[in-house]
């Protein structure tokens, strides 16, 4: 699903295989039995991948490899971190943390309650974390959750996996000299998407609300839209400045003018499904008439292709 999961295996057994892990992944809209799941994949790669530290600015760094990116900021005596990852990189993600100092995390928030932000809450509380998400969030990590999309229903995490920080505005944070902003948005790619903004060092993580450089998922069973992502991305330029570094969801740190291409790739598609669908043409009729076209040579060149972007679009509306 996401391209930064398969750079490590991308370069042990080259191109070609790469290429054949993306055609077993694209057909997510039609897999049947759960092991053909792409979170069963996705978790095999979070077992096989190493954890890449990258610095940003002012003590925080984002971490890949675990599902999602991941933010921390390292401050005196604490960790400040954003997304949870995979369990199934405890181990790895641990000696990550413990490379960027020896304090313990404090705090862990959730951008959203995909496995790939949340799944290692309950480690991480263990050791001594305050989980913190949206109400949405703790509500969908807390029951048995299905996503069709992916073939794959979710059981609940366990008790101290669950989030009991709950954000439905805003929360500010001190962390050493760093304010850390907690804002709830309206739905987008979930009902229950946090933006967190370390604001000295002008770092945004924005969650899966925006995928760098590749189509992003669009969670249309959990209160996600084409229109509430447009908004999202609204949002998120009105925070940004020129300096700011994005952190999206999946993909490399990004600008605020890769935000702005972003934001103009979704509304143009958005439209342009919109139309044939006021027409009259159902969703197979849209997706042959590739209303995304102009775009997909950059954008649809990884898991999520742009027929299934398409029906996301559609579905959305």
């Amino acid at each position: 699903m996401y391209r930064a999961h398969f750079n490590n295996i991308a370069a042990r057994i080259g191109r070609a295989i790469r290429i054949a892990l993306i055609a077993s992944t694209l057909a997510w809209p039609t897999l049947g039995a759960a092991q053909d799941s792409p979170v069963i994949k996705i978790n095999a790669e979070a077992a096989r991948s190493d954890i890449k530290i990258t610095p940003l600015r002012g003590g925080v760094s984002m971490l890949e490899g675990s599902g999602g990116n991941i933010g921390v900021l390292v401050a005196p005596g604490e960790k400040f971190m954003v997304d949870a990852g995979i369990a199934i990189s405890k181990d790895k993600l641990t000696k990550a943390l413990a490379s960027l100092s020896p304090d313990r995390v404090t705090n862990v928030v959730n951008t959203h309650w995909h496995w790939d932000h949340t799944d290692g809450n309950a480690w991480l509380h263990d050791a001594g974390a305050e989980i913190v998400a949206h109400p949405r969030t703790a509500q969908y990590v807390a029951q048995v959750e299905r996503v069709d999309d992916w073939s794959y229903t979710f059981q609940p995490l366990t008790t101290s996996g669950q989030p009991r920080v709950l954000v439905k505005d805003r929360k500010q944070y001190a962390v050493g000299g760093e304010q850390v902003d907690v804002v709830a948005i309206p739905p987008a790619h979930t009902d229950g998407d946090l933006y967190v903004h370390f604001k000295n060092a002008d770092v945004l993580f924005v969650g899966d609300t925006y995928w760098n450089g590749i189509y992003p998922f669009i969670d249309n069973e959990h209160g996600g839209s084409i229109d509430g992502m447009i908004r999202a991305a609204d949002l998120s330029l009105k925070m940004a400045g020129s300096r700011t570094i994005v952190i999206p969801g999946h993909g490399p740190p990004a600008t605020r003018a890769d935000l702005e291409e972003y934001r103009t790739m979704l509304q143009t598609i958005r439209d342009n499904v919109a139309k044939l669908k006021k027409q009259g043409k159902n969703r197979d009729a849209v997706i042959a008439a590739k209303p995304s076209s102009q775009f997909d040579a950059k954008w649809g060149q990884f898991l999520i292709d742009p027929a299934f972007f398409t029906r996301l679009v559609y579905d959305g509306l």
